[in-house]
C-alpha cells in the first residue's frame, strides 16, 4: 500500500505542532537579521535627508516588504522545500546560482555584522572594536554549539529584538520628535527617494533575509497546506517587528533632527542617541548596536549556510560546522582588513535587485503541480507579488544606473 500522499504530492510526514513560540521565534530570526548595523545607519541617515517625509519610505517599504515575505515563506511551506531546492526545480541551476548570490552577500553583511558588534563591545566597555568581534563571535559561536540550537537561536533573537525596541523606544521618547508632523507626511511626502525605498526593502526583505524565518519554520516541522494560517502570522509579525523598530528609530532621529542638532557623519546612529539622552543614551546605543549585531551575525551565518546545505549529504550533515566556518570567517576578515564600506554599500543594494529574481521564481513555483502538488495560490498574493517584482526591478534598476555610481566617484 502506497503511503499516504499531502497536497504536495509528497509523503505525509508526522505532524509536528507548533506554537506561537516557535512562530515568533522566526519572525523574530527575519525580524533581528534584517535590524542591523547598516539598518541603524540607513535609518539615520535617510531621516537626516528627508525629515519627516522618510516616514513615506518606512511606509511604502513595509507595504513591499509584507507582499514579498507572505508570498515566499507560503511558497517555502507548501513545497516543503527550502528556497534554492524550489529555484532548481523552476529552472535548472537556477537554485545554484540564487545560493551564491545569497552567500556571497551574506558573508560580505556578516563582516558588516561583526564590525557593528565590536562597535557595542567597545561603547558599552571601552575594549577595541577587535576584542569585542572575536567575543561576539565566540557567543555566537556557542549557540550553534548547543544540543538544541534552534530553540536557543529562537530565544536570543526574541530576547535581543524586545530589548532593542524597547531601549530605542527610550530614546524616541526623549528626544520629543514632531510625531503629528510625522504622520501627514507618511501619507502626504514632500519628496519620494527611490534609492532610499530600494535600499530599505532591500535590507529588510533582500537577499538571504527573506527566506530566514522560512527556512526556519521549515527545519522546525512547521510546513505543508495545513500551516498556512500560521506561515502567514509569523512571516507578517516578522515584518511588522522590523517596522516597529524602524519607526522608533525613525522618530528618535527626527527628534534630534527638528531640534536641529547636527548628527556626527562619522557615527549617525550614535550620534542620535547620545544628542537625544546624552551620556545614557550613548550607552543604550551601545547596547542596541551591539544586539542588533549580534542577531544579525547569527541570522546571516545560518540562513546563508541554509541556502547550501542541502546541495550534498556531507555539507548537510556538517551544516553547523560550516555555520560556525562562516562566522569565523567573517570575523578573521574584519581583524585583518577591517570593515569594507563600499562593497557593503554595493551589496546593501544589489540585495534590493536580487528581490525580483528570487520572489519571481518563487511565484513561478507557486503554479508548477511538481513543486506544489493541487495548491492553489491566491490570486491576490499573486498580484501582490508580481506589483513587488515590477516595482523593485524599477526602482532597483533606476537606483543601480543613476545613484549607486555616485557612491564610488
Amino acid at each position: 500500500m502506497e503511503p499516504a500522499k499531502n497536497q504536495t504530492n509528497q509523503p505525509t510526514k508526522p505532524a509536528v505542532k507548533s506554537n506561537w513560540s516557535l512562530l515568533l521565534g522566526a519572525a523574530f530570526l527575519m525580524a533581528t537579521s534584517a535590524i542591523g548595523p547598516g539598518f541603524l545607519t540607513q535609518t539615520t541617515v535617510f531621516t537626516q535627508k528627508l525629515a519627516a517625509s522618510f516616514g513615506f519610505v518606512i511606509l511604502m517599504s513595509i507595504i513591499l516588504d509584507i507582499g514579498a515575505q507572505m508570498n515566499v515563506w507560503r511558497i517555502i511551506a507548501v513545497a516543503e522545500k527550502r528556497g534554492q531546492d524550489i529555484a532548481n526545480m523552476v529552472l535548472p541551476g537556477l537554485g545554484y546560482f540564487v545560493a551564491f548570490l545569497i552567500v556571497a552577500g551574506g558573508l560580505a553583511f556578516n563582516i558588516g555584522n561583526i564590525a557593528g558588534a565590536g562597535l557595542g563591545f567597545n561603547v558599552l566597555f571601552g575594549a577595541s572594536p577587535v576584542i569585542g568581534a572575536v567575543i561576539s563571535a565566540v557567543i555566537a559561536i556557542t549557540i550553534f554549539l548547543v544540543k538544541e540550537a534552534g530553540r536557543a537561536m529562537d530565544r536570543f533573537t526574541q530576547i535581543a529584538g524586545f530589548v532593542m525596541i524597547g531601549l530605542t523606544v527610550y530614546v524616541a521618547v526623549t528626544s520629543a520628535p514632531p510625531v503629528g508632523e510625522a504622520i501627514v507626511k507618511s501619507i502626504v511626502p514632500d519628496q519620494i527617494d527611490m534609492m532610499a525605498i530600494v535600499t530599505l526593502v532591500g535590507g529588510t526583505v533582500g537577499g538571504y533575509i527573506t527566506f530566514a524565518g522560512g527556512h526556519r519554520l521549515l527545519e522546525a516541522g512547521v510546513r505543508g497546506v495545513g500551516a498556512l494560517p500560521e506561515v502567514t502570522k509569523s512571516s507578517v509579525t516578522g515584518i511588522l517587528v522590523t517596522g516597529v523598530m524602524r519607526v522608533v528609530l525613525f522618530l528618535a532621529a527626527l527628534g534630534v533632527v527638528a531640534h536641529g542638532l547636527a548628527i556626527d557623519p562619522a557615527n549617525p546612529p550614535a550620534s542620535v542617541f547620545k544628542l537625544a539622552s546624552g551620556e545614557v543614551g550613548y550607552k543604550v546605543f551601545g547596547v542596541v548596536m551591539w544586539a542588533a549585531a549580534i542577531t544579525s551575525v547569527i541570522g546571516a551565518a545560518y540562513t546563508s549556510v541554509s541556502f547550501i546545505r542541502t546541495f550534498h549529504p556531507t555539507l548537510e550533515t556538517h551544516y553547523r560546522a560550516i555555520i560556525i566556518g562562516f562566522i569565523i570567517i567573517s570575523t578573521m576578515v574584519f581583524a585583518i582588513v577591517g570593515r569594507p564600506v563600499k562593497i557593503l554599500v554595493l551589496v546593501g543594494a544589489l540585495n534590493g535587485l536580487i528581490l525580483p529574481i528570487t520572489l519571481g521564481t518563487m511565484l513561478i513555483a507557486a503554479y508548477r503541480s511538481k513543486i506544489v502538488g493541487n495548491y492553489k495560490h491566491p490570486l491576490w498574493l499573486t498580484v501582490f507579488g508580481i506589483l513587488v517584482v515590477v516595482i523593485m526591478t524599477y526602482m532597483g534598476g533606476y537606483t543601480l544606473v543613476n545613484e549607486l555610481p555616485k557612491l564610488f566617484k
